[in-house]
């Protein structure tokens, strides 16, 4: 069973940095193109950056330069680094197994875990 795990959202001011962690199970992660997908209230699901087996990573417009994806392999674990947080990342922040845009399709929703919020507010 495909197991993804979130952990490292809270409440913080603008300005302020998180990281983000996804702790997996299930698979061979080392294997797999993973991803950052994140929901704001009432909104649809956004994508916000992937990385792939070589370390090559994407990130939308939204969040470049100020979030970076990273993975340890070893760990099974995937990571995101947010800084200079805006009230805008406001969202429910889910780890996705697979690349950019094609996590969002319903058939991936199998592969996400069970998100972890991320509260900007002063």
């Amino acid at each position: 069973e495909v197991q993804l795990v979130e952990s490292g959202g809270g409440m913080v001011q603008p300005g302020a940095s998180l990281r983000l962690s996804c702790a997996t199970a299930g698979f061979s992660f080392e294997m797999f193109e993973m991803s950052w997908v994140r929901q704001a209230p009432g909104k649809g699901p956004e994508w916000v950056s992937s990385i792939n087996t070589f370390g090559d990573r994407s990130a939308a417009a939204s969040v470049k330069g100020r979030f970076t994806i990273s993975r340890d392999n070893a760990k099974k674990t995937l990571y995101l680094q947010m800084n200079s947080l805006k009230p805008e990342d406001t969202a429910l922040y889910y780890c996705a197994r697979g690349w950019g845009m094609e996590t969002l399709k319903p058939a991936s929703r199998d592969y996400w875990g069970q998100g972890t919020q991320v509260t900007v507010s002063s």
